[in-house]
């Protein structure tokens, strides 16, 4: 379980703009969704195995917490992670982590959200499905490269995406800044599948944050105004979404 913890905390947490996660442990399967506060990212994600541990449906706020006590070396090695339940209502359900280290002289206790508590600030979000111009994994270069042209722009938040065709290729452009002003662009994929038939415009800290992540990495693109980036860890599968935003 320490190994989903930690998958889970570095593709929430670690992003530094979702620290709220909702877990449904129900239907057989384990899943995981979040909501940035300001609303620019999406994330809907499942492990590949059920936890058996998180049954239930519950909250995991504070993940600032949680990342501290998975990284205490007092749990590195022998500790005792469990998750400890409560019967409310006539249900037993998950109420707190508890870490304990060998000896049993360290511990710590995690408090979850209630299935109430939760389903009241982060409503599920259900995406409608969009039918996406272009789906490709992003080369470790393109990435490089869009560090590199954020550097330049750094004052920029966001980012602009459109096609060209040149000659009998189609190419994904990622444009910073104004042409009138200090800009830059770059070609970020060669041969996409459809051409995009107008510039729509992402974050950019948020988007550099999800593909900077360890995983496979994929970049699907709809035409709809939205992207998804998916990453496998290969314990979970997350799917973050991210709505276009206006310049």
């Amino acid at each position: 379980m320490k190994d989903i913890l930690q998958d889970l905390v570095s593709k929430t947490h670690g992003l530094g703009f979702l620290e709220l996660v909702k877990v449904n442990g129900e239907d057989g399967a384990t899943k995981f969704d979040s909501l940035a506060e300001d609303r620019s990212v999406i994330l809907s994600a499942e492990t590949h195995s059920p936890v058996a541990e998180f049954n239930s449906v519950f909250g995991m706020p504070n993940l600032d917490k949680l990342s501290l006590h998975l990284k205490n070396p007092e749990y590195e090695e022998h500790a005792k992670i469990e998750v400890v339940t409560e019967d409310r209502n006539g249900e037993t359900v998950p109420a707190y982590m508890h870490f304990e280290n060998e000896a049993g002289d360290f511990q710590n206790d995690y408090r979850f959200m209630s299935k109430e508590q939760i389903e009241s600030i982060l409503k599920t979000a259900k995406f409608k499905g969009a039918k996406w111009n272009t789906v490709f994994e992003p080369s470790h270069v393109a990435i490089q490269r869009m560090k590199l042209m954020s550097a330049s722009h750094s004052d920029e938040p966001i980012f602009s995406v459109k096609t060209e065709t040149a000659g009998d290729s189609t190419n994904l452009i990622f444009v910073f800044g104004e042409p009138s002003m200090h800009g830059g662009r770059f070609v970020f994929q060669n041969d996409v599948e459809q051409p995009l038939s107008h510039t729509l415009s992402w974050p950019v800290k948020q988007a550099l944050a999800i593909m900077n992540l360890n995983g496979k990495i994929t970049m699907s693109i709809s035409d709809q105004g939205v992207m998804l980036l998916s990453v496998d860890s290969g314990l979970a599968k997350y799917d973050y979404f991210l709505p276009a935003q206006s310049r």
